[in-house]
């Protein structure tokens, strides 16, 4: 039995790309949308895939969990 990584087995669980990037950053929700300048209710959107993030806020959110905007946002349909 092969066992994946951490990161893998979050995915595996629902968690979006978004979501898990900011839990390995150990950042609150409040806290990643003070840094963005942005609000809580955004930052739970984009991770519910609610929502579709601006250009600049995805940049941002990226810039500030170290990682690209296609790590964060590009649905594995895509790749």
């Amino acid at each position: 039995m092969r066992f994946g990584s951490p990161t893998e087995m979050l995915l595996d669980l629902g968690w979006t790309p978004l979501r898990t990037a900011r839990f390995w950053a150990g950042m609150s929700q409040d806290e990643l949308a003070e840094i963005v300048g942005s609000s809580r209710e955004t930052i739970s959107s984009l991770e519910r895939r609610a929502s579709i993030p601006s250009v600049t806020l995805a940049l941002a959110i990226a810039r500030a969990l170290d990682t690209s905007v296609e790590e964060l946002f590009v649905t594995r349909e895509l790749d």
